[in-house]
This record gives structure tokens, sequence and C-alpha cells, in this order.
């Protein structure tokens, strides 16, 4: 499997693996999900994990100066995503059952910004945006 192809798995691993913490948020009473749903919670989430484990050592010799200014900049990006998590508990308040989900919402973006810039190089894409919009 080619860099970019496994990059391109991994991903898509992570956004789906965002679909367990979202229903356990939203779900009124968890223990009615289903039996498998936590053993393929799990699952996904190990397989998440073994790719992220992967993904810098695929593309740790490759990480350029391009690579880390298009990080850099998403992670001034991602700064917003705080203020809007901030209003999201505000007006959501009780309607989301947070200890069932902010669990598993925090590891997954810890892990998705700290293997980013490798992930870029390793998915091919180490450009985004101007490079010389001037942060």
């Amino acid at each position: 499997m080619s860099r970019r192809a496994f990059a391109l798995t991994a991903a898509i691993l992570f956004v789906l693996s965002w679909i367990f913490p979202i229903v356990a948020g939203l779900v009124k009473d968890p223990t009615r999900l289903p039996r498998w749903w936590g053993t393929v919670d799990v699952a996904v989430a190990f397989m998440v994990a073994v790719g992220a484990c992967a993904i810098p050592g695929l593309a740790h010799e490759n990480v350029d100066k391009k690579a880390e200014q298009t990080t850099y900049r998403i992670y001034r990006s991602s700064l917003h995503a705080i203020l809007a998590v901030g209003i999201l508990v505000m007006l959501a308040g009780d309607r989301i059952n947070w200890a069932n989900c902010a669990t598993g919402f925090l590891w997954r973006t810890w892990l998705l910004l700290y293997i980013l810039p490798w992930w870029l190089v390793a998915a091919g894409r180490p450009e985004i945006g101007r490079l010389d919009a001037g942060w």
C-alpha cells in the first residue's frame, strides 16, 4: 500500500471513529445502544491509533518547511474550534451527555493535531492555502 493510500485510509477511519462519541453524546440512554457498539468503537479506535503511530514513520524524513508552515496555519485556524466548542457547550447544555463523549473528542482531536505534519506529507498535500499569506 502506498504512503498516500495509507494516509487516506487512516483519515477515513479517523472520520468514521468520530461517529461513536457523537452518538454517545446525543443518546439519552447509552445502555440502549446495541451490544456490539462498544466493541466496534474500541476496534475502530485501535485501528486509528495504529494508523496514527505508523504515519510519522512513513513521512518522518520528509517533513519540510512547507509542511510545517501548513501545519502551523491549520493549528492557528483550529484555535477557533475551542471558541466554537465553548459556544456549543453553552447552547446545547444538557441536551448533550458530555461525560459520554468528551474523552472521545479530546483524544481524537489531540491525535489528529499531533500527527498532522506527517499526515500532510504522507497524503501528498503539504500545501494548504498560500504560504506567503504572512502569518
